[in-house]
């Protein structure tokens, strides 16, 4: 089935029905997801900001305090 006749049978299904059909495909994408590739930048980027925290040298902020100060500096 081409791309396009997949968007034309979603477009004709109920709501519920596209909610299904979305859950199942995130479902499918989380069962492949430790087959997502990692760009050699990328884990160098990573490897580099965890031996920085380990290091100690690292300003970690707590999760809620961030989210609080978004939500102040964007109302």
């Amino acid at each position: 089935m081409r791309a396009e006749e997949i968007r034309q049978a979603i477009n004709r299904l109920e709501l519920a029905e596209k909610l299904l059909l979305v859950e199942d495909v995130w479902d499918s994408i989380a069962l492949g997801n430790s087959e997502l590739p990692l760009p050699e930048w990328q884990k160098r980027e990573l490897d580099k900001r965890y031996e920085s925290y380990r290091a100690g040298e690292q300003v970690l902020h707590d999760w809620k305090a961030v989210h609080e100060n978004l939500r102040n500096n964007f109302k």
